[in-house]
């Protein structure tokens, strides 16, 4: 066996002549180790994007909680509402990105 996983192949031509070469060998798992790192890298990316989203839709649904309480008080302090509005803006811009990251890019 030749090194870096290739095996040597000979193919003989309908002329009689012989073609040697080398192709990968099957039973070798270095492409597959790759592949799964790779996919693993992709999969924990992703992963970790969604627990973010997902952190972010949480901390947007409280703030509209705690605003929509806060309009209910005779007495708010306006400057904090405009401020938690803000905040919740942010945060919906945030998880647009995020949604925007997360939806696969399609060549037309």
């Amino acid at each position: 066996m030749n090194g870096g996983g290739r095996i040597p192949v000979v193919a003989e031509c309908s002329n009689g002549a012989k073609v040697a070469d080398t192709m990968s060998d099957p039973t070798d798992n270095n492409d597959a180790k790759f592949s799964t790192e790779l996919d693993s890298k992709v999969d924990t990316k992703t992963f970790q994007r969604l627990e973010r989203l997902r952190e972010l839709r949480i901390a947007h649904r409280d703030l509209d909680d705690v605003i929509h309480r806060l309009q209910m008080d005779l007495y708010v302090n306006e400057v904090q509402l405009r401020r938690l509005k803000k905040r919740k803006l942010m945060l919906k811009d945030e998880i647009a990105r995020l949604e925007s990251e997360l939806i696969p890019d399609l060549n037309a």
